[in-house]
């Protein structure tokens, strides 16, 4: 790779840690880095960001008026490590004005577009630590003479583009977050998207004549079950299909003690458990998260069916035991071929748009890494990363670069991995495991200066003899 248009860095230009990616999960590493150099009288961390997009945001698709997050305010980026931090949800609507209205609403759950807000409250404080439209090209590892590397240069280019620059870090933090899975042979296209994209799609389609009005929402979780609900709100003309495998959407558990599977202490558990508990516990609790919806939200849903029937104007259809077999982008809109899991009765909707609530998945942090930092990182026996419970790779000996990754450790630290749930502990967590790196890294310093004084003085003492 050309280092043309790169800066020269010295030594002094180090960083203690570049983040990839600058989502919630980094934006709570970030505060939990400030929190630590205001109140230290050790050396700051010194730490900077990468982030694709061209400023904070964290699933804007999804900001539908209305919709609640499904975890309390509570779970905020500082609050369970530190609720004396300046950066606590309470601490922002102290700031907007709004404590003591929040107070009245007598909820834990604010909207998603009220939380969103606070996320960018939050990451205003750190805009000249996060290059913002930037896209990470490579991470090159820098080798000293003795064959060990203790620091990276990751190198980006601003979007469309040129504009190379090149940080080296001794650390870097992986929070790249998730990507769309699309159901196998399907495009996304102008009338064929992903929930992802559905408040920058809709309002688009919303602006022409629906040719065939109707509109299809392919999934059965909690952002299929929304979207869903706000086509049937903001297409009043249009026919709005709920494709779903199952007979109808299923409630998820979020019982007190269900809920324990996402306490920080949860993840102390089952990174401690046998390979056999940890897919049993998955499996178990997968209803806490994955392919469930709200229960207000089902009924609501219900409701509304049930009504139309009652007034003979179903405009809300629900395809119940039907698997979309493939959909495609048409002349005049979107086609999705489904079929019934029950009958084997196969149709085809024509579309204005077709919606798909797929859900998402994690990029493998390899594709990243490069081939021969992925060559140093160790894997288990079905070939994932071994993560240490400080969320760092495990790497060879040759390699002493902290690689610390924010999500894609289910495997290794439990359900809460890609969740808001503990990102405010695992934040301190990862931050602690550097401030340690850093003291080790010290030790060996003064020891080698050290063992160079006394073989000096040794030298020294022998030629004087």
């Amino acid at each position: 790779m050309s280092l043309e248009n790169e800066a020269v860095r010295t030594d002094g230009d180090v960083d203690d840690l570049v983040g990839i990616g600058f989502g919630p999960a980094n934006l709570a590493l970030a505060i939990a880095v400030d929190d630590h150099n205001r109140a230290a009288g050790e050396p700051p961390l010194r730490v900077n960001f990468l982030e694709r997009q061209r400023s904070f945001g964290w699933h804007r698709g999804m900001l539908l008026d209305g919709a609640t997050m499904q975890v309390s305010f509570l779970k905020d980026l500082v609050t369970q490590r530190d609720p004396r931090s300046r950066f606590t949800f309470l601490a922002y609507l102290q700031e907007r004005g709004r404590l003591a209205d929040f107070i009245n609403l007598k909820t834990f759950y604010p909207t998603r577009l009220e939380f969103h807000d606070y996320f960018e409250w939050c990451a205003a404080e750190f805009a000249d630590r996060v290059g913002y439209a930037r896209t990470v090209t490579g991470i090159r590892p820098v080798t000293g003479p003795d064959g060990r590397t203790e620091q990276v240069e990751v190198v980006s280019e601003a979007l469309g583009g040129g504009g190379r620059r090149t940080r080296r870090a001794r650390n870097i933090a992986v929070g790249t977050g998730l990507t769309p899975r699309l159901p196998e042979g399907v495009r996304t296209g102008e009338h064929l998207w992903h929930t992802r994209d559905l408040l920058l799609r809709a309002p688009e389609l919303a602006q022409r004549p629906l040719r065939h009005r109707r509109i299809a929402v392919v999934g059965a979780g909690q952002s299929a079950a929304e979207a869903v609900e706000y086509l049937h709100r903001t297409f009043p003309t249009a026919e709005i299909c709920a494709v779903l495998t199952r007979y109808g959407y299923s409630p998820a558990d979020d019982s007190p003690f269900a809920n324990r599977i996402f306490d920080p202490a949860a993840v102390d558990e089952f990174y401690a458990a046998p390979e056999g508990a940890k897919r049993t516990l998955l499996a178990q609790h997968a209803n806490t998260n994955y392919s469930v919806v709200d229960g207000e939200l089902i009924e609501a849903l219900y409701r509304t069916a049930y009504q139309e029937k009652v007034a003979g104007q179903e405009r809300l259809r629900i395809l119940n035991a039907t698997r979309l077999t493939a959909a495609e982008e048409s002349a005049d809109g979107a086609r999705a071929h489904v079929r019934s899991l029950t009958t084997g009765r196969e149709q085809v909707l024509e579309c204005d748009a077709v919606v798909l609530a797929t859900g998402y998945t994690h990029v493998d942090p390899r594709e990243l890494l490069g081939a021969q930092l992925a060559a140093a990182c160790r894997t288990d026996e079905q070939g994932r990363l071994r993560v240490d419970r400080d969320h760092r790779v495990l790497t060879d000996d040759r390699l002493d670069v902290g690689i610390y990754l924010q999500g894609g450790t289910e495997h290794t630290h439990g359900i809460t991995s890609s969740l808001l749930s503990t990102l405010a502990v695992r934040s301190g967590e990862i931050r602690d495991s550097m401030l340690l790196r850093r003291a080790g890294r010290d030790l060996r310093a003064r020891d080698a200066v050290t063992a160079a004084a006394a073989t000096a003085t040794a030298t020294v003492t022998a030629t004087a003899g």
